[in-house]
């Protein structure tokens, strides 16, 4: 139940190339399959949010947008059109990468919420558009 907020550039192509930014909740505690190095959130998630930081009311980075729940495959197996299910890597996963791989960090502990619009803002800093070209 804990405020999901997404920041990435998704769909850039169509929707432009800037930064944009979408709330949710943490849904569960674990991805697929009960998979806990994941978590599952009901922030919207398109194509261009992958790598992106899911972060709290105070900025804090909590995940890293990882996929969505694939809707035309469970259509076709449930009959069912699932809703707002993504996934991101926890925050807790990505340190442990980064510490293995010898890449510094910063961490905080900062818990004075802020408003959406601040947690945006904040993110802007660090948060970059990648695109892979053949």
């Amino acid at each position: 139940g804990e405020p999901a907020i997404v920041v990435g550039f998704p769909l850039s192509s169509l929707l432009g190339e800037g930064i944009q930014a979408g709330s949710g909740e943490v849904s569960a505690l674990s991805g697929m399959e009960n998979d806990t190095r994941f978590f599952q959130i009901s922030s919207p998630v398109n194509a261009g949010n992958s790598g992106g930081p899911i972060l709290d009311l105070s900025a804090n980075v909590i995940g890293v947008v990882t996929s969505k729940l694939n809707a035309l495959r469970m259509l076709r197996n449930t009959g069912d059109i699932p809703q707002n299910i993504n996934f991101a890597i926890k925050g807790s996963v990505a340190a442990s990468f980064l510490e293995s791989s010898g890449v510094e960090y910063q961490t905080s502990t900062e818990v004075v919420p802020k408003s959406t619009p601040d947690v945006v803002e904040i993110a802007r800093e660090y948060t970059v558009s990648l695109e892979c070209w053949k």
